[in-house]
């Protein structure tokens, strides 16, 4: 009976040690991941007869051609010689920008689960999908399972997959019991027992400091989480305050979702640098308080479709949201695009294009949004932004023009990343 009884508890333990093995090799391992090096492509291609943007604030090239060699932008213009041995990429008189950013995106969904261990073909079709197909060339991930996420863009990186250069917060940093009601609904047990709620500040620093060690690129912070329905529970101040200061002395960028006036309130008086939602409860978010995010060079992320599409369908709900993101841009502060894919399943671009006209946007706003405003925010404006000789050749070309209808940006043909082609509409 004894020797039995020895049997069974070896076996569990046993079984335990393989599953927590497991475990770390699924889940641990996989949560560090830095970027690797950039693999530019070799050899020369041409885009000729193209409408060309260069910059938001440039008078755009009629019938010009770019010209690509070994990933970067060569030469741009309407007279450009092009070598013998170039590879032509037929353009049909499209339009050429530069690579556009999605700022707000998340690899939550069950999909990208594991990704270190799916197939090629399965995340290819799911990146062209998600991302390519809409003209993404970076993004950010502003919250998901690092796991997943530094999986992906290793795979990406390493040449193995065609997908978008991808930064990441890593895990969200929510204020004690501030977990989101909608959150709590869908992710299992688990995955929220790895959501960090610091209740010190010394326990927010330490977060912070263990995702920008695991491979983190921004910190995110819920200053404002909707815990139940009708009820945002804050950030505390001094929790922010110390998330914010170790990540800008790291110089790492913070992201804040605000949810309504106190959650933007904690991030002005914090310090944060990007407002990763307008807030959705408007009140008291007046000319005042947006005035002074503008003077502190807080930059605002509007994700304008999220909202009319996944919180109501009453079209008044989002008139005094698309009101906070024209008062925001007409005091002079800087609007980046972001969609919020991922925790939204609609991956189309439209509705987003739709919303930022009614916010009174021109395409020229909407342009910068995509291309200048996000590559300056996040400093590399001197590698990404602008089509430029001597930048990264990571270039998004529409079949039509949106100086014409701002659905336009939506019309993607072909979107090039580091001097390859990543994707093309068939």
């Amino acid at each position: 009976m004894r020797r039995w009884v020895i049997r069974l508890v070896f076996l569990v333990l046993l079984l335990f040690v393989a599953a927590c093995g497991a475990f770390w090799a699924l889940e641990v391992f996989p949560r560090h991941g830095s970027h690797p090096p950039l693999k530019l492509a070799h050899g020369t291609l041409a885009i000729q007869h193209a409408h060309i943007y260069i910059s938001p604030s440039e008078p755009p090239i009629e019938d010009g051609t770019i010209l690509i060699r070994d990933g970067l932008i060569a030469a741009v213009g309407p007279q450009v010689e092009v070598p013998a041995d170039t590879t032509i990429l037929h353009c049909n008189h499209c339009v050429v920008t530069a690579g556009f950013w999605n700022a707000h995106v998340h690899f939550t969904e069950p999909k990208w689960n594991l990704a270190e261990w799916k197939s090629d073909d399965l995340l290819n079709a799911q990146l062209a999908d998600m991302f390519l197909s809409h003209g993404f060339t970076t993004v950010i991930d502003t919250g998901s399972n690092p796991a997943d996420t530094f999986a992906i863009r290793r795979r990406i990186e390493h040449v193995q997959l065609n997908g978008p250069y991808i930064y990441s917060s890593g895990p969200p940093l929510y204020p004690l019991n501030g977990i989101p009601f909608y959150i709590k609904e869908t992710a299992p047990a688990w995955i929220q027992l790895l959501m960090p709620q610091p209740g010190t500040p010394d326990s927010a620093r330490r977060i912070v400091r263990r995702n920008l060690a695991s491979g983190a690129d921004i910190t995110k912070l819920f200053t404002g989480s909707w815990v139940q329905r009708g009820h945002v529970l804050p950030m505390p101040l001094d929790i922010a305050k110390a998330a914010v200061e170790e990540s800008h002395l790291n110089g790492k960028l913070v992201f804040a979702h605000p949810s309504n006036l106190a959650g933007v309130r904690v991030a002005i008086d914090s310090g944060v640098d990007v407002l990763a939602h307008a807030a959705d409860d408007t009140e008291g978010v007046d000319q005042a308080l947006l005035s002074e995010a503008v003077r502190k060079n807080m930059a605002m992320i509007p994700t304008l479709k999220m909202f009319a599409s996944t919180v109501t369908t009453d079209t008044h709900y989002m008139d005094p949201i698309c009101d906070e993101v024209r008062l925001f841009h007409s005091l002079g502060g800087q609007l980046i695009f972001g969609t919020d894919v991922g925790y939204m399943t609609d991956y189309s671009t439209d509705g987003e294009f739709v919303e930022l006209g009614r916010s009174g946007l021109e395409w020229k706003d909407v342009l910068a949004m995509l291309t200048t405003n996000p590559s300056a925010r996040m400093g590399v404006s001197r590698a990404k932004g602008t089509v430029t000789p001597g930048k990264l050749a990571d270039l998004t070309i529409l079949s039509a023009d949106p100086a014409q209808d701002l659905t336009n940006f939506a019309r993607v043909q072909m979107v090039i990343r580091s001097g390859r082609v990543i994707w093309q509409k068939q």
